[in-house]
């Protein structure tokens, strides 16, 4: 067993024989075998990765603390392990398991005279272990980020006049994996013009032109982990307005990212900068949270929230994405990731956040 499974089970109620995992993200945080199919069980004795055929060869090669269990029913060699191992209770991954996985499961241990723990229990332990990066991790999304600001950087001198969104959007997510993305983080937010009052637009045949913001919501994926960030340029001329709703999305930034250290509340952070947008004659143009956790998943716990009193710990990986939506008219959002310290956080995005007009 590696280092991971010995503490998800060091972690295991009272009474637990073990866990058992479905989804490709926990499978890689426990085992560095993402596969889509299958289980992993981990007891507190020993870790099996059950995968069929078309993933043996690979999983055996990369898979980490773990036997590898090959089947042809899946169902089978689950029972068979719970059997010859004598597991009497399994916790379940709720938030991953749907009904129609979940009962036949439940079914099969009660053959052997074992339950199924599905009061999502589980979820919330390892939630607990994934919150806090490690080093090794931190040091994957810092590499996601490189890669995802090289990109853009290679990226902005090809908005011109008359290019559209999908251009751009199809120019980065290229860059990005050259760069050495296994993928893209999302489904790359690149919009201009009005559009850029919607928080989550998504890239058309809308074209550059003169006078406009152009939205960079990115992020690339590195061995499992995700980078986030976003960018908002101009394009030509543009209006005073304009200019003031940026420098107010900028300060109020800066003021979420001072607020970012251990032990300080998520809702306290998202005030800093709500409350700057607010009392600058924006109330209503900010809907939504100041920033989410990132790793594995590009939006996982903590959320930075208002509603979110939990604090924040050293280790954790958030972004800090405040901004001010007028529909119809234009959007401004600003986002870094960063890592939680002691004293406030180190910034993993270095791109410059003055306005800069292309």
């Amino acid at each position: 067993m590696n280092n991971e499974q010995r503490m998800l089970v060091s972690l295991l109620p009272e009474g637990a024989d073990g866990a058992l995992i479905i989804s490709s993200e926990n499978k890689r945080y426990f085992c560095s075998f993402p596969s889509e199919d299958g289980f992993l069980l981990i007891t507190r004795e020993r870790a099996y990765l059950l995968v069929d055929f078309r993933y043996t060869e690979d999983a055996a090669a990369k898979s980490d603390g773990c036997e590898v269990v090959a089947f042809e029913s899946l169902m089978e060699s689950l029972g068979g392990i719970i059997d010859r191992d004598g597991l009497h209770k399994i916790m379940l991954e709720c938030s991953a398991f749907t009904i129609s996985v979940a009962r036949p499961i439940e079914k099969l241990l009660a053959l052997y005279g074992a339950e199924a723990d599905t009061t999502g229990e589980l979820d919330k332990v390892i939630e607990k272990l994934r919150i806090v990066k490690t080093t090794a991790e931190v040091e994957k999304i810092m590499k996601a980020q490189r890669i995802t600001e090289q990109a853009l950087s290679e990226t902005l001198p090809y908005v011109k006049e008359g290019v559209t969104e999908r251009e751009l959007e199809l120019e980065l997510e290229y860059r990005m994996k050259k760069l050495g993305a296994e993928d893209v983080s999302f489904d790359l937010i690149v919009i201009t013009g009005a559009k850029t009052s919607m928080p989550h637009g998504v890239p058309g045949d809308n074209k550059v032109r003169p006078g406009d913001f152009i939205t960079f919501d990115i992020g690339a994926l590195y061995e499992g982990y995700h980078s986030d960030m976003t960018r908002t340029y101009a394009y030509g001329q543009i209006t005073e307005k304009q200019k003031r709703v940026y420098e107010v999305v900028k300060t109020a930034q800066q003021l979420g990212l001072d607020a970012v250290r251990s032990g300080v509340r998520c809702c306290d952070v998202d005030a800093a900068a709500r409350t700057y947008i607010y009392h600058a004659g924006f109330e209503g143009c900010f809907g939504h949270s100041t920033g989410h956790g990132v790793g594995l998943e590009i939006h996982e716990a903590p959320a930075v929230s208002a509603k979110n009193e939990g604090t924040l710990q050293s280790g954790m990986v958030i972004t800090v994405e405040p901004g001010i939506y007028l529909p119809g008219e234009f959007g401004v959002r600003i986002e870094d990731t960063v890592v939680v310290t002691p004293e406030g956080c180190v910034d993993l995005a270095v791109l410059p956040k003055e306005l800069i007009v292309l």
